[in-house]
């Protein structure tokens, strides 16, 4: 196997675990996490807790898929500075819009990932 089809496969499976990992823990590990009564009460309840649970968990499938698409420039040896900006640029604002909007705008960082995916964004077309 040539290192691009290598590189494609990584980025497939970096990819495919992503899906995994959201779509089974979701299923597996969050719902069941959620019936429990025990969870920290954070400004006042759990539904604040359980919101910043389930956003992190799926943030982490949104930073795996940008590393897949890393992957996928180095098979095309298309990795350089402006398409690096570019692929950390839309991790982190798509990181951001669903942090913003799962909270409803209440947690932090949704608008610190705002700010890096802009200063990404920013210098990817700079």
């Amino acid at each position: 196997m040539t290192m691009e089809t290598l590189l494609y496969l990584a980025a497939f499976m970096t990819f495919f675990i992503g899906i995994t990992h959201s779509v089974l823990g979701e299923k597996y590990i969050l719902i069941r996490l959620f019936k429990r009564d025990n969870l920290p009460k954070l400004f006042g309840g759990t539904e604040f807790t359980k919101l910043t649970l389930r956003f992190a968990w799926h943030i982490t499938t949104i930073a795996w898929w940008g590393f897949a698409a890393i992957l996928i420039l180095l098979a095309e040896k298309s990795f350089n500075y402006h398409n690096l900006a570019m692929v950390i640029a839309v991790t982190f604002l798509v990181s951001s819009v669903i942090t913003i909007v799962m909270s409803k705008g209440q947690h932090y960082a949704g608008f610190v990932f705002l700010f890096i995916g802009g200063v990404s964004l920013y210098a990817a077309v700079t």
